[in-house]
């Protein structure tokens, strides 16, 4: 198990953020969804925790195989999804991550919002990180993949209308008010001999983008959002839901009618695949040889359950 504690400071209050947060998360989502791929929402309802109180459970299906790497690809099948649980206490939340054909696959998050920039070495209150497992994460001059970069999501040509704030300039972490941080403490497991390394690593470097992108974007969209109430932005929550699920199913839909060509197998098993997965936990079923098959194509891909 491979685990590290993000840190990543913006230019906001908590209270501010509760509001940011739904609607960046909200807004992202959406945006990349599209072509059978992105985020569906399963439920998303009120909970009530023994420890934490009143909160939000939502659970989501994140379906990305075209943006993983080719090794990866050669154990998974070709359309899958993975199933995010996260439990929102505000200002504390747990989001879970887990694919039901890889039970040695996990992901954990805890997160901790406070008005500081990041110096509280143990927000969790049970032990300190270790400090060469804490990171620092710069919205302002972190670099984030290319693909991603927006002229108009830039920090340091970014200017609040609403508030005044902005365009950030370098050590603003230390000099800026308001500043809060968000404490991340993620640990990601994939006890596979031969993967676990290459593929924590993995995770943690997409996690890492991630997590810029999005604090970028809850801070260079505050115009959007800022003077929203909560019940505003659970409504815009559950209308962008709504289209975000429309857009994911229409394009599986489209696929699956066969608008949009796809061979006959999504996925063969090879000798070496089989191995792989069976070291993983999964049982594999014999396939028969497809120039024998007379009836449907067969088609290994993982479907909503």
């Amino acid at each position: 198990m491979l685990m590290k504690e993000y840190r990543i400071c913006m230019p906001l209050t908590v209270d501010e953020y509760r509001i940011g947060q739904l609607y960046m998360i909200s807004k992202h989502s959406c945006e990349q969804s599209g072509g059978g791929e992105g985020v569906e929402v399963v439920r998303n309802e009120p909970d009530n925790h023994p420890k934490y109180g009143a909160g939000q459970l939502t659970e989501k299906r994140i379906y990305l195989s075209s943006k993983l790497p080719s090794w990866v690809k050669a154990f998974v099948p070709r359309f899958f999804y993975v199933t995010e649980k996260a439990w929102n206490f505000y200002p504390y939340t747990i989001t879970e991550y887990s694919v039901s054909f890889l039970p040695k696959f996990s992901i954990r998050i805890e997160t901790r919002f406070e008005n500081n920039n990041g110096d509280n070495d143990n927000v969790f209150g049970d032990k300190p990180t270790p400090a060469e497992n804490v990171l620092f994460l710069d919205i302002l001059s972190d670099p984030i993949p290319e693909k991603h970069y927006k002229e108009s999501e830039d920090l340091s040509l970014w200017q609040s209308s609403k508030t005044g704030r902005g365009p950030l300039e370098k050590g603003w972490r230390d000099s800026h008010k308001p500043v809060m941080c968000s404490y991340k403490r993620v640990e990601c497991s994939f006890e596979v001999y031969g993967f676990q390394t290459r593929t924590e690593e993995f995770i943690h470097r997409n996690i890492r983008d991630i997590l810029l992108v999005g604090h970028r974007q809850a801070v260079a969209w505050i115009d959007e959002w800022h003077g929203l109430c909560l019940e505003e932005v659970r409504e815009y929550e559950r209308t962008m839901q709504e289209k975000t699920n429309s857009k994911v199913k229409c394009s599986q839909n489209s696929t699956d009618s066969g608008l949009v060509p796809r061979p006959a197998f999504s996925r063969s098993i090879s000798v070496t695949d089989e191995r792989s997965l069976k070291k993983m936990g999964v049982t594999t079923a014999a396939v028969p040889d497809p120039s024998h098959v007379t009836h449907s194509p067969i088609r290994l891909n993982s479907t909503p359950e």
